[in-house]
């Protein structure tokens, strides 16, 4: 890794600043796979809350879902969007902090975005770099890829990026079956950028790509959303679901064949980002089509004449 490189990804962004945590987050496990076990004895995904003591849940890994307090969130995404506000909450929650015991009444409900940045955050706090990752997950279901979440942690041991995903305990399912969690290869992730090259190129038709929201978005459509969480992420940038560039907001059917071919070379870009990262940071400082963003609270009012200055 060059020097650049290494001094992008210790750099943080607005939801992965450690803050007062930073010495706390040093003293966390360095190893993958033991920090991704004691993460998931904090947290607890949405759709696992959902199916309660069934499915991932079969033999109560994640606790006793019956326990969980009717009256908190079902899912806290919307509450709990940076790494040291999620400690917070499971400090307040349980002042011991991150411990393997917590109990599920004390528990997070959060999903892959949020377990994704608070590892990138701990790493980063380490002195390690780091980086969250949005693509698309084969290993969940039979013949389909969902979207998710994963990290790159760097080793100068084996002097290479280390995939993992730290969402859970896969041990004992498909996914666990399918992967190496916490040292993935290349093929075991549906990347974005080749996920939507592909489908651009003819193929797949891209319908085994879905995006979560429970209305069948599927394909080009659901990719484009991961190519830009993927190269804001890259850019320490890890946005949450409902942050998308203005000009494609609930705009896909809208986009030219100009705007098209211009994704299409940021997913060429995103292929190798290490390798082409003064591209993609020329276009992280330069194209604001790709910066300015629609949020729950902001959106053309706000942005447009943003866009116009272009």
């Amino acid at each position: 890794m060059n020097s650049e490189l290494k001094k992008h990804y210790l750099e943080t962004g607005p939801y992965t600043y450690a803050g007062p945590y930073k010495d706390y987050f040093a003293s966390l496990p360095d190893d993958p796979e033991e920090l991704g076990n004691l993460i998931s004895h904090q947290i607890v995904h949405r759709v696992t809350l959902r199916e309660g003591n069934t499915n991932a849940n079969w033999d109560l890994r994640y606790g006793d879902m019956a326990k969980y307090p009717w009256y908190r969130a079902r899912c806290e995404d919307d509450i709990f969007l940076t790494a040291p506000a999620i400690t917070a909450e499971l400090f307040r929650l349980d002042s011991r902090g991150f411990v393997t015991e917590r109990e599920i009444e004390n528990k997070m409900i959060l999903t892959c975005r949020y377990v994704s940045v608070l590892i990138s955050a701990i790493y980063k706090a380490k002195g390690i770099p780091c980086r969250s990752r949005a693509g698309f997950a084969p290993y969940f279901r039979e013949g389909i890829s969902m979207d998710h979440w994963i990290n790159q942690v760097w080793s100068d041991e084996k002097n290479r990026w280390i995939t993992i995903d730290g969402d859970g305990f896969y041990d004992g399912f498909l996914a666990g079956d399918l992967i190496k969690q916490y040292d993935m290869k290349e093929e075991d992730f549906d990347w974005a950028a080749k996920a939507w090259l592909d489908t651009r190129r003819g193929k797949t038709k891209g319908t085994e790509f879905i995006y979560a929201d429970s209305l069948g978005t599927c394909s080009l459509k659901a990719i484009i959303r991961y190519l830009f969480y993927d190269f804001h992420a890259l850019m320490n940038d890890e946005i949450s679901y409902l942050f998308q560039p203005c000009y494609a907001d609930g705009k896909f059917e809208e986009l030219s064949e100009d705007d098209m071919r211009e994704l299409d070379n940021l997913a060429e870009l995103l292929l190798s980002p290490d390798e082409n990262f003064s591209y993609l940071r020329q276009l992280w400082e330069n194209n604001r089509k790709f910066r300015v963003l629609n949020s729950p609270l902001v959106g053309e009012r706000d942005n447009l004449p943003l866009l116009k200055k272009a």
